[in-house]
């Protein structure tokens, strides 16, 4: 669309889980309810619209090896848009792509900075690797590189026990989160185990990634603290590969692995239904593939979330909890269409029929 253009949605617009409009109108790349004066020259399009979804836990800039070039970070944006995500949290990522920034017509990102691990306790080449005395020093160095994230490795395997360890001791932990929140920054942990889990929530953080270690002990402890969760459920399947990898040389690892895997969806459902928040994130860029959103929310239903919850996990209530608005007055034009109504189907996400970033049609 040439600058001045007009867009004009027609259809059902899903402003929010319980409102619904029959249309909206982008000009100079922003979101209006009113018509304008120029609607008669307006470029139509139908359907069934979303807010532009959200990976809330995806790597530009990172594969299975670490960090990769520009034009692969590029490639992996583009892969992720056509999907129909258009805001990413990066959870993590050794490559600067603060040159994405500059692309109107890649997706918006919220960065954590790189990850923040024990030495030789992470996937190598991905992450700092530190000891706790340096803890608080590295988490204040990626809060000041972020874009409001630090992502820790609270938990890996300890070669010396064979099994999921937590990484780091409850007092330092501690201190570097309130060091974060003290300069603006929320903190989230990868985290598989059980064990790990209640010393990060006490010492305050917001976030945990995979969190597939929920018991009825802890879950309540989440809920009381506000504390999301980012399932990755299509991570999670690929648990029994990995169990099956490594079971020669780590089988305490490699049963523990097993059963996480195996409560994968009880577990997710029992946080829901505590009330703790659910998010949608993929794990991309690790040894996943770009563009799995729509599966992770499909995966999230199969745990029992509702079809409404499950979409909210990935566009009104995860914009939301980022800070990020969605199709409000004299927004950002970044939005989804789809052939038919995704709450009845959340199948319909993996076929938008448009996206629309930043008020361009680009897919």
């Amino acid at each position: 669309m040439s600058e001045g253009a007009v867009l004009h949605l027609k259809g059902r617009v899903l402003v929010g889980p319980d409102e619904v409009r029959d249309e909206l109108w982008v000009v100079g790349g922003r979101v209006t309810f009113d018509r304008p004066t120029m609607a008669r020259d307006a470029t139509t399009v139908t359907g069934w619209a979303l807010p532009g979804l959200v990976d809330a836990h995806c790597h530009v800039g990172l594969d299975a090896h670490g960090p990769v070039d520009d034009a692969t970070s590029e490639k992996q944006a583009l892969t992720d848009r056509d999907a129909g995500t258009l805001l990413i949290r990066d959870a993590g990522s050794p490559s600067d792509t603060r040159w994405i920034d500059d692309r109107e017509d890649l997706p918006r990102i919220i960065r954590a900075g790189r990850h923040i691990a024990r030495t030789k306790r992470y996937i190598r080449n991905y992450a700092h690797e530190i000891e706790p005395a340096d803890l608080v020093a590295y988490v204040a160095r990626e809060a000041r590189r972020g874009d409001g994230w630090v992502k820790l490795v609270g938990d890996w395997i300890d070669r010396s026990t064979g099994d999921l360890e937590a990484c780091w001791p409850p007092g330092a932990v501690e201190a570097a989160i309130a060091e974060a929140h003290r300069l603006g920054a929320r903190v989230t942990a990868h985290c598989f185990a059980e064990d790990s889990l209640a010393p990060l929530v006490e010492a305050g953080i917001d976030c945990i990634e995979h969190a597939t270690g929920l018991t009825e002990d802890t879950i309540p402890l989440f809920a009381e603290r506000g504390v999301a969760i980012v399932p990755t459920l299509v991570n999670i399947a690929t648990f029994p590969l990995l169990a099956d990898g490594g079971e020669a040389k780590f089988p305490r690892w490699a049963d523990h692995m097993r059963r996480l895997h195996a409560r994968r969806y009880d577990t997710v459902r029992a946080a829901y239904d505590a009330g703790v928040p659910v998010f949608a994130g993929t794990d991309a860029g690790g040894s996943l593939a770009h563009g799995l959103v729509a599966e992770e929310v499909v995966e999230l239903t199969r745990a029992g979330l509702p079809a409404v919850a499950a979409l909210s996990a990935t566009t009104w209530g995860a914009r939301d909890w980022l800070g990020r608005p969605g199709l409000t007055e004299g927004a950002s034009a970044d939005l989804v269409v789809y052939e038919s109504d995704p709450r009845e189907d959340v199948r319909v996400l993996a076929a938008p029929r448009r996206v629309v970033l930043r008020g361009e049609v680009v897919g």
